[in-house]
């Protein structure tokens, strides 16, 4: 009989929590450790958008991983039913000029993403409350949600109910185990066991929330601003502050935003925003680092970028199938950590 798995996973974002399920699912014995509190992390300090339409039509890093994007998002239905996350299929309106307008629709034409030009008649029965011009809107379904805190929550007790063991506290280095993944963001590999998650860059953003102010309606993009739902109040967002690594607020950032989410929905007018920043990591590409170190026996998943909650399940996919010596399926290649060394790398 084989000897059980013991993996120890580092950070307790999304990408630790649903690695941490899945290994576990599978039949690993997985310890989950982070000293930070849940939610304290990138992961919490978003909107939770799984967004494969918008985001590869708004940027120009995704837009030639919209299959990829989009298959992540195909997980989604059994990996949120599986683990008691809450998924919000409203979907997501794009506003905006005439021309901006014009500019997305011919984008996802190419990509062949299924969008639908709306009246402003129609635009304003998906958003409610939200300040529509006559040019009217852009509308996907394809383009889901959920809600961070409540996910969160979720994956870990989930976790739990699996026999994951959750601790507060960083990763003991000299603890025994037959891998150690790092799922650590944009925080240093812990005593460099993984030489690759140097090349993931800090990226800095800003969110605001409105507590107690409602909306019920699609995710909406305005130009260079989105606005969601959320369970504790409106979320705007988002700052993308390149090579920034503090989590100091900028005022500046939140005058900008507060100003953006007004403009697009005016029933905040006059809210206390309380403003979140969080730091995500992004590699060159804009997808994450998935997959064996050149340091034995450790594995990483950190640097999604914008993405971490769309690719999530997809990434626990490939992990769990590499611990166990499987085959890691057809979208593992792109997350190879070596693929920006010369020759490439291969699993």
């Amino acid at each position: 009989m084989t000897a059980t798995l013991k993996v120890i996973v580092a950070g307790s974002g999304v990408l630790g929590a649903s690695c941490a399920l899945v290994l576990a699912r599978a039949g690993a014995r997985v310890v989950l450790t982070d000293p930070a509190r849940l939610g304290d992390n990138a992961s919490g300090v978003a909107a939770g958008m799984l967004a494969p339409v918008f985001e590869a039509a708004l940027d120009p890093l995704a837009a030639p991983h919209f299959d990829l994007l989009l298959a992540a998002r195909e997980l989604w239905p059994g990996f949120a039913h599986s683990a008691g996350v809450e998924l919000d299929r409203t979907g997501a309106l794009a506003v905006g000029s005439a021309e901006r307008l014009d500019r997305l629709e011919a984008t996802l034409a190419d990509l062949g993403a299924p969008a639908e030009r709306l009246s402003r008649t129609d635009a304003e029965a998906r958003a409610p409350g939200i300040r529509i011009g006559e040019a009217g809107g852009l509308f996907t379904g394809e383009d889901w949600r959920i809600d961070p805190d409540q996910a969160l929550g979720a994956l870990i007790d989930a976790a739990r109910a699996e026999g994951v063991e959750v601790r507060r506290a960083p990763l003991q280095s000299s603890e025994a185990c037959d891998w150690r993944l790092l799922a650590t963001g944009a925080d240093p590999a812990p005593g460099g066991l993984a030489p690759e998650l140097a090349r993931l860059e800090p990226i800095k953003g800003h969110i605001l929330r409105a507590p107690g102010v409602a909306y019920r309606g699609a995710v909406v993009r305005g130009e260079g601003v989105y606005l969601s739902p959320g369970g504790a109040g409106v979320v705007i967002g988002a700052s993308m502050e390149r090579g920034a690594h503090d989590r100091a607020v900028d005022p500046a950032q939140v005058e900008r935003l507060s100003q953006a989410g007004e403009a697009l929905f005016p029933a905040l007018a006059g809210t206390a925003f309380a403003a979140g920043v969080g730091v995500r990591a992004a590699s060159a590409d804009g997808l994450p680092l998935v997959g064996f170190s050149r340091t034995a026996g450790v594995l990483m998943a950190a640097g999604a970028r914008r993405n971490g909650w769309l690719l999530a399940p997809l990434v626990a996919q490939v992990v769990t199938a590499l611990v166990f010596g499987s085959e890691p399926g057809p979208w593992a290649q792109r997350f190879a950590p070596q693929r920006f060394e010369p020759g490439g790398g291969a699993y």
